[in-house]
Formats: C-alpha cells, sequence, structure tokens
C-alpha cells in the first residue's frame, strides 16, 4: 500500500484487504493509525525476533495507554511516538530493556548495536528512494540492525517493495542524509 498512499494520500489505505490483520476494529480506524505506526512496526519486528505475534494496532493503543502516543478524537490527529513513555511502556509490558538516544552521530550506531541489540532510528521517511535528497531529517522510523563504520542494515516498515524494506543495507553516509541523529536502542 506504501505506493498508493504516496500518490492517493492515506485515502488509499481505506483500500487496504489486509487492514482486518492490524488489530484495528474498523478499516477507518486502520486508516487513521496506518500512517503514524512506523514505530509499533518497529516493536512488532523485535517481539517477532524473540517468538511473539503482535498486531500494530493493538501495540499503539496499549503504547497510547502509557502516553506513547496522544490521540485527539476531535480532529483525529495522533502525536507521537513519544520516546521516554514508549521506553516506559516496552519495559514495563515486555520487559525490554530501552533507552531514547539523542545526539547520536551515523558513526556511533555501530558501537551502540554493540551493546544494545537493535536501534529504531529516526529517519526522513523517503530513505526508500536514497538517490534522492530528503527535505529534512527524522520523521519516521526504521528499526536498524546491523551496522559497520560504513554501512548500516535496516527495516523499513513503509518500504514500497522488498529492496526498499527488508535487510535494506545503505552506505554510512547515505543513511546520514536521511538520520536525525536520535532514536532508540532497545536491548531484547
Amino acid at each position: 500500500m506504501t505506493l498508493p498512499v504516496l500518490s492517493e494520500g492515506s485515502s488509499a489505505l481505506l483500500r487496504d484487504p489486509l487492514w482486518r490483520a492490524s488489530g484495528a476494529e474498523s478499516v477507518e480506524e486502520y486508516a487513521r493509525w496506518a500512517v503514524n505506526i512506523c514505530g509499533m512496526a518497529c516493536l512488532k519486528m523485535i517481539l517477532a525476533a524473540r517468538g511473539e505475534t503482535h498486531r500494530t494496532v493493538d501495540l499503539a493503543r496499549a503504547c497510547t495507554a502509557f502516553g506513547g502516543y496522544v490521540a485527539n478524537d476531535e480532529d483525529q490527529s495522533i502525536k507521537g511516538l513519544i520516546y521516554a513513555l514508549f521506553v516506559t511502556f516496552v519495559a514495563e509490558t515486555f520487559g525490554l530493556k530501552a533507552k531514547t538516544i539523542t545526539n547520536i552521530p551515523t558513526a556511533g550506531i555501530a558501537p551502540l548495536l554493540e551493546e544494545r541489540a537493535v536501534f529504531i532510528a529516526s529517519v526522513n521517511s523517503q530513505i526508500r528512494w536514497p538517490d534522492r535528497q530528503p527535505p529534512s531529517k527524522g520523521g519516521h522510523l526504521v528499526l536498524v540492525t546491523a551496522a559497520t563504520a560504513d554501512a548500516i542494515r535496516f527495516h523499513n516498515p513503509s518500504g514500497h517493495d522488498q529492496d526498499s524494506k527488508a535487510n535494506v543495507t545503505l552506505p554510512a553516509s547515505t543513511f546520514d542524509r536521511f538520520f536525525a541523529n536520535r532514536g532508540i536502542a532497545v536491548t531484547l
């Protein structure tokens, strides 16, 4: 659904045949959450690595109860992910050790992964097209699973094809153009 959403807007999500698997009670609820749920998609991948299966909207609702999202029913807006409250949520709900990391250069990701299992990194969503120059950094979350001084490997919840979705490897200098120098380090 990524390409239709990019070309038509979030209303394209109302036609997603997979919405029922999300945990949403209606396709409208799914469409509301789907554009704001990259952090929960990253968490879902982390939990899957432990053998746990969770639905993304269920995770989002639970995280909202901890203040990790602020869902405004009046204007239908969703604010978040609020990192510090997400850290509390995953610790209390899943026993995960997590830490908000700010002001981390791209070169600092590889040493961080030596201490922690994965890193949820804030990047520009246009990272799916690494040849483009992003208009800004941050605003979307990807799950970094490996890094060296020269390359970063990650899963992108909103990749538009297999090459931009799973085990994407980019040169560190390319990743840096999209990376907002913040995220959440998580130990399984």
